[in-house]
């Protein structure tokens, strides 16, 4: 059984110095993708031990950001999607295994007064369409921020948040459609009623402390996948951050 983690750690060298070592040291990742790492290339050289690393910079300094600690050596390793238009924030990092691709996003947050919204619909179609395209030649684990609550039991306060960014109809819309494409969200497979269970929480407001939170961070897999996933995790308890970390255990042949 593998364990592979993932963590919008809103910049690693922030979290560096809120116990994100320890964190690493407890859980023991197999595998742990980070998004939203705040880094231009050069300014944190973190060396993990028995893992091999992979970093996607932003060309934008102190923006977005991806990278991937493994303790399997991939086949091979790609930065974004081959489209210009998407290709300069950082924000995708795939990995070729034997039996599976493991993708890394942080997708584009629509942003106040939605005025990336037009421009997130472009990305979603696209990036399914690319999953897409790699799930042609072997199943795919899709991880990250993906910036999106899907159902109403997905964050605590839906009825005033309908059009916030993260929960429009269009946003949660494009999530169906990648479900729909042959897509398992893990974390509904196996809790598919459980209530206040959130990866994201504002800074403002205790909304941490009260649990007011939105479930944004997912593990999604290919439908033919579904048989191999063992369990999905949200380690709530993991501060350092705005996300928490999410979990999913797999099993290991696929690697």
């Amino acid at each position: 059984m593998l364990k592979l983690i993932s963590w919008n750690v809103n910049g690693l060298r922030a979290v560096m110095g809120k116990g994100f070592l320890d964190f690493f040291d407890t859980e023991k990742p197999d595998i742990l993708c980070l998004q939203e790492t705040k880094l231009s290339e050069g300014q944190l050289d973190l060396v993990l031990d028995g893992y091999e690393r992979y970093f996607n910079y932003a060309e934008k300094k102190g923006y977005s950001g991806t990278a991937i600690y493994t303790r399997i050596k991939p086949l091979k390793v790609t930065y974004g999607m081959g489209i210009d238009q998407h290709d300069h924030e950082g924000r995708i990092i795939t990995l070729e295994f034997k039996d599976c691709f493991l993708v890394n996003v942080y997708t584009p947050n629509a942003q106040r007064e939605l005025e990336r919204l037009s421009y997130r619909m472009i990305w979603e179609d696209d990036f399914r369409k690319y999953l897409l395209s790699l799930d042609s030649v072997k199943p795919v684990i899709v991880c990250g921020d993906m910036n999106v609550a899907h159902t109403e039991i997905d964050l605590k306060n839906p009825k005033s948040n309908r059009h916030s960014a993260g929960f429009t109809d269009e946003e949660r819309g494009k999530f169906t459609e990648l479900l729909e494409a042959g897509f398992v969200d893990t974390f509904r497979y196996f809790y598919p009623d459980k209530t206040d269970a959130y990866t994201w929480w504002s800074y403002m407001f205790k909304a941490r402390e009260k649990n007011v939170g939105w479930r944004i961070d997912y593990f999604c897999v290919s439908k033919r996948l579904a048989a191999k996933i063992k369990d999905a995790l949200i380690l709530d308890q993991v501060m350092g951050s705005d996300h928490c970390p999410v979990v999913l255990m797999i099993e290991e042949d696929l690697f």
